[in-house]
């Protein structure tokens, strides 16, 4: 018999929540805060004599670095376990990044930089897989929306606090770089005091029977050939999505539309985002999650088409709300399917190769959107939207309406 889906409250969800849960929405509140280095690393790099060319190499290094990083801590995540994974991602950041104080040449600094980018990147799949892991398959949607949350409050204050720093340092990066490095040590102990042990976890995972055998690798996630095109869509939303910090800007500047609209924008889209998206989730949670993906994809469509009308302060501001809101619906959802999908044994790899495309698909976004703009001009906008269109058709079918459920039901007759 059909049970009804229980609606999940933001406040009864963090409150029933375990210790480790806490620990662990706080730990990425606190790491996007104390993530003062990609915002200043270019700065940085200038103010020690290093040419904007080199800047820019180093920063594009670091980007590459945090890529490869999140694929590599989907895997540790499953064999080290989320508290030895966040353990030695903090602790390695915390290292590297006060070590890029000192390093006397532009050879180690990238060397250190690509390892930073990694390794500060590898505790990521770790917390999101725990927190699939000792949440309710019902409050999973709420408990992502609230790790997006402090993802974006802690994006959002960053720059001004690491902007504190560096004049409290009297305009220098030491105070800047050694804080972010503390916060990261701090977050080391944190993890190692309250999250739970690799055998904690493989109980929390499997039950009391014996999971020694439960082992898997990234080619089990290749032969779940949906989930494969549910990672397209997840890609084509990542390049559709960065249009707005790359290919946006652009236009902007060639329309002769005051910047103070785009900068307003990219403003307003943090502030709704991190006011509303709790509150939609509340609703969209219930929802199946093949429509919520196909709606985001939509919305998202329709928002960059907008962009492709006579380009002014109300179409800026416009399709800016209409991918906005794609973002606050479908964020969570997306965030978190999945650890919903996954096998027990495969939950770090599903996350971590979700982490790794969508990171992907940001990468080649500006690369994507440059060059159709070079092409295009801007009748780039209804082609993007579009491609989004494409990405909600493939959506809707590549989603698992009811994921556990849909996974038992396409194991062969008689299989136990």
């Amino acid at each position: 018999m059909a049970t009804e889906k229980k609606s999940a409250g933001i406040w009864s969800t963090f409150v029933e929540s375990p210790v480790a849960v806490k620990a662990v929405l706080g730990g990425v509140f606190i790491n996007k805060v104390g993530g003062f280095l990609n915002i200043f690393l270019v700065l940085f790099l200038t103010a020690k004599g290093y040419s904007d060319g080199q800047a820019a190499t180093a920063l594009g290094v670091y980007g590459v670095g945090s890529v490869i990083g999140v694929l590599i801590g989907g895997a540790l995540a499953d064999r080290l376990g989320a508290r030895n994974s966040t353990v030695l991602s903090m602790a390695g950041s915390a290292a590297l990044i006060a070590a890029l104080l000192y390093l006397p040449s532009y050879p180690l600094l990238i060397v250190a930089i690509a390892a930073v980018g990694a390794v500060s990147q590898v505790y990521r799949p770790a917390s999101a897989t725990l927190l699939s892991e000792l949440t309710d398959d019902d409050r999973q949607v709420m408990i992502f929306a609230m790790y997006r949350f402090g993802m974006n409050l802690g994006t959002t204050a960053a720059p001004l606090i690491g902007l504190a720093l560096y004049h409290w340092g009297g305009d220098s990066y030491q105070l800047l770089f050694w804080g972010e490095a503390l916060i990261a040590l701090a977050y080391a102990v944190v993890a190692h005091l309250v999250l739970p042990s690799k055998a904690e976890e493989k109980r929390i995972r499997f039950g009391e029977a014996d999971s020694a055998s439960a082992t898997g690798s990234y080619a089990e996630v290749f032969r779940d050939r949906r989930y494969l095109a549910f990672l397209l869509v997840v890609f084509i939303n990542g390049v559709v999505y960065m249009q707005y910090l790359s290919t946006l800007p652009l236009d902007v500047q060639k329309s002769g539309v005051p910047i103070f609209w785009y900068t307003f924008a990219v403003a307003l889209n943090g502030a709704v985002v991190i006011m509303f998206e709790l509150l939609v989730t509340k609703t969209t949670q219930n929802m199946p999650a093949k429509i919520v993906v196909a709606v985001t994809f939509v919305l998202l469509g329709l928002g960059v088409a907008t962009y492709g009308l006579p380009l002014g302060p109300a179409v800026i501001i416009i399709g800016t709300l209409l991918w906005t809101l794609a973002e606050i619906i479908g964020g969570p959802v997306v965030f978190s399917y999945p650890g919903v999908v996954a096998p027990p044994h495969l939950k770090g790899r599903y996350i971590g190769s979700f982490q790794f495309v969508f990171g992907l698909g940001s990468a080649a976004g500006p690369i994507v959107g440059g060059f159709l703009f070079v092409q295009l001009g801007h009748a780039v906008w209804p082609v993007l939207g579009a491609v989004s269109l494409v990405g909600a058709v493939i959506g809707y079918f590549a989603t698992r309406q009811e994921p556990r459920v849909a996974e038992k039901a396409e194991e062969p007759v008689g299989q136990s």
